[in-house]
């Protein structure tokens, strides 16, 4: 039993104790969130000087800079490069010199965007990421490390729009025909693919959402290629329709009674459901779809594609849209980063899109200033995702929202590790954490930043449809 007091003794004892309980709650709260916070696995890649189709992965807490303006690392016991150390030094540094000479040869072919110093360092990095993450075969790999080293869909159709605003239209070529070798008779893709080309047999079912994603990704590298040499890309473009013939006819047939797509694995890959991450990008694949089919001459398929793209507006609209664009269609769901993909350079953002996409960017905002999928999302509490809120920095600044963009994209710049790199994921702690680089982040920024400078080429929408 404890020692009586008088009530005006014992009211600073409680205070005490009370402030003593908070503050070693406050002690075990931070503590439990540091011990589960995701950690940084690797600090970002790096060009071995003298193998340039070797790529090597940076442990985390390696220090070091890059070469100006190339992918070699110089480190204080010099290239980074465990195959390096036996090399004489007069071979060593010819090899340094021809890699940078290349890597800046390679940049100067093409565009590096951004309208300061900072911005152009981290589109130069996010450049030569994206040079060494596409294989000669033109499988880019997500991230290189364990569990990432593989070639999503999704993510190769961001980095083949990415190169191909940025001016290397012969990469992003390269990254469709990959895509292309790849694509089963379904016209559906594999979740993710091994480097080979070969489909990830563990379990997970093919994502809908791939087939959105590539008839946008062969859209945009027309809108970039059919100036350059048309002659030349326009023979590409032939070579790349029957990949967006079979996979813009399995969209269509995805399609039920509502408009909507069948249930199926998302970018988040937790479930198979009906959500607005597939109905998005199926729409922009469809409306791309249809305007490429007018540049064929088949306007048969045009007129079939379309029709499906005005099917699947509606669905969206009375699916999702009644509720606010959530995650699924029902009001319960809770918002989702997907609704960024409703609006520019996919389709025109509505007034109800743009009040959905600054509801989802509050609800889903951290701690660390970056922003989760979504409010429903299972993964680790207070943990950003970079690609996610490049997205949402991409939807704003072409809306014209450029002070909230220009806020996104300075949260993504702090946030890089101590390399530059844009990793997956922040955690509550502020720090870099899984894989970095990504290349989806890395793919995203370069988008903001060429829409800075010009305007990104928007696919047809109602009011604006293919020539059929």
């Amino acid at each position: 039993m404890g020692t009586f007091l008088p009530s005006a003794a014992r009211k600073p004892v409680i205070a005490l104790t009370g402030a003593v309980l908070l503050l070693a709650g406050s002690l075990l709260s931070a503590s439990l969130r540091s011990s589960s916070a995701p950690r940084l696995r690797m600090e970002g890649i790096a060009e071995s000087p003298c193998d340039p189709f070797s790529v090597l992965a940076v442990p985390a807490g390696t220090g070091g800079s890059y070469h100006a303006d190339s992918g070699v690392l110089l480190t204080p016991g010099g290239a980074y490069g465990p195959s390096l150390r036996k090399l004489p030094a007069t071979i060593l540094n010819s090899c340094v010199r021809a890699a940078t000479r290349a890597d800046k040869q390679w940049l100067r072919s093409g565009q590096v965007p951004g309208q300061t110093g900072q911005q152009r360092e981290m589109a130069t990095r996010a450049l030569l990421d994206l040079r060494l993450s596409v294989l000669p075969d033109g499988a880019v790999i997500a991230g290189w490390s364990p569990g990432w080293h593989y070639s999503w869909p999704r993510d190769s159709s961001w980095v083949a729009v990415a190169l191909a605003e940025t001016g290397h239209l012969q990469e992003a070529f390269s990254i469709l025909s990959f895509l292309q070798r790849v694509q089963p008779r379904s016209g559906i893709w594999a979740a993710r693919y091994k480097a080979d080309g070969r489909p990830v047999l563990d379990g997970r079912p093919d994502e809908l959402d791939a087939d959105g994603w590539v008839p946008w990704a062969v859209w945009s590298w027309w809108a970039a290629a059919r100036d350059s040499a048309e002659r030349q890309a326009r023979l590409q473009l032939d070579r790349l329709w029957p990949m967006v013939l079979t996979a813009a006819d399995a969209s269509a047939r995805s399609l039920t009674e509502d408009g909507l797509p069948i249930p199926a694995m998302d970018y988040w890959e937790d479930s198979i459901q009906v959500t607005l991450g597939t109905a998005a990008p199926l729409l922009a694949g469809l409306r791309a779809a249809a305007d490429i089919a007018v540049e064929v001459g088949d306007r048969t398929k045009a007129r079939t594609w379309t029709r499906a793209a005005a099917r699947l507006s509606t669905g969206i609209a009375e699916g999702f849209g009644r509720y606010g664009f959530p995650r699924t269609p029902f009001s319960y769901s809770g918002m989702d980063a997907s609704i960024a993909f409703l609006g520019p350079p996919f389709g025109q953002a509505d007034a109800g899109i743009r009040r959905a996409a600054s509801l989802a960017q509050s609800l889903l905002l951290e701690p660390d200033g970056g922003l989760r999928p979504g409010t429903a999302w299972p993964g680790t509490p207070e943990v950003a995702w970079t690609a996610e809120t490049a997205a949402f920095a991409l939807f704003d600044s072409l809306i014209g929202q450029d002070s909230l963009s220009a806020r996104w994209l300075s949260w993504l710049a702090a946030h890089r590790t101590r390399l530059g790199e844009f990793p997956e994921q922040v955690n509550a702690n502020g720090d870099a954490a899984s894989v970095a680089p990504l290349a989806w982040t890395d793919a995203v920024v370069l988008l903001i930043l060429v829409s800075q400078e010009h305007q990104l080429p928007a696919i047809p929408t109602p009011g604006h449809e293919p020539r059929v």
